[in-house]
C-alpha cells in the first residue's frame, strides 16, 4: 500500500468517525427536545386537572360570574385538544386564552370575600400559580432545547447529516404574555 491510499483511507475514517458523532449529538439534541417536551405536559396536566376543581370551588360564590369561568373551561378543553394533537401553534393560542380567563377569574375572586377565605380555593388558587411557573419554567427549557437543535441542522456540516437522516427542526413553545393588569371595572360591568 502506498503512501497516497493510507491518507486516504485515514481521511475516509476520520470523516466517517466525525459523521458518527454529528449524528449522534443530533441525536441527543432530538432527545432533550422530546424530554423538554414531556416536562411541560406533564404539568399542563398537573394543571388540567386542578382547574375544575378551582372552577367548581368559585362557582359556589360567584353565580354572576359564569360567563369567566366558562371561559376558563372552555380554554382549559382548548390546551388539552392543542397538547393532544401536539399543536404547539395552537397550543399557545390557547394557553393565552386560559391564562388571560385564570387572571380574569382572580380579579374577580378579589371581590369575592367569602370565596378568598375558603381554605379550597385558597389551596387551588395557589396550586394553580405554582404549575403556571413551573409550565413557564418548563416552557424556557423546551425552547432552548428546541432552539439547539433547530440551530445544529442548519450549521455546516451538521446540516449534511440532518439532511441525510432526515433530522428536522421543533416549533417553539409561545404564549402571548399578559402585558397590563386587568381593568376591574370592566369586569362587572
Amino acid at each position: 500500500m502506498g503512501l497516497t491510499t493510507i491518507i486516504v483511507l485515514a481521511s475516509l475514517g476520520v470523516s466517517a468517525l466525525y459523521a458518527v458523532l454529528i449524528y449522534n449529538n443530533l441525536v441527543r439534541l432530538k432527545h432533550n427536545v422530546g424530554q423538554s417536551w414531556a416536562n411541560v405536559d406533564v404539568s399542563l396536566k398537573q394543571r388540567h386537572d386542578e382547574l375544575p376543581k378551582l372552577v367548581e370551588v368559585c362557582k359556589q360564590y360567584m353565580r354572576y360570574e359564569q360567563a369567566t369561568l366558562e371561559r376558563v373551561v372552555r380554554a382549559r378543553g382548548a390546551v388539552y385538544e392543542a397538547s393532544s394533537r401536539g399543536d404547539l401553534r395552537g397550543l399557545g393560542a390557547a394557553e393565552s386564552e386560559l391564562r388571560a380567563g385564570l387572571g380574569q377569574l382572580f380579579a374577580l375572586a378579589e371581590s369575592y370575600p367569602e370565596l378568598k377565605a375558603n381554605e379550597s380555593f385558597r389551596h387551588l388558587s395557589q396550586r394553580v400559580s405554582q404549575l403556571e411557573e413551573t409550565i413557564a419554567d418548563r416552557r424556557e427549557l423546551y425552547n432552548d432545547s428546541a432552539n439547539l437543535n433547530n440551530v445544529r441542522i442548519e450549521q455546516v456540516p451538521d446540516v449534511l447529516i440532518a439532511r441525510l437522516f432526515g433530522f428536522h427542526g421543533f416549533d417553539l413553545l409561545q404564549f402571548a404574555e399578559a402585558r397590563e393588569d386587568p381593568d376591574i371595572a370592566k369586569l362587572f360591568a
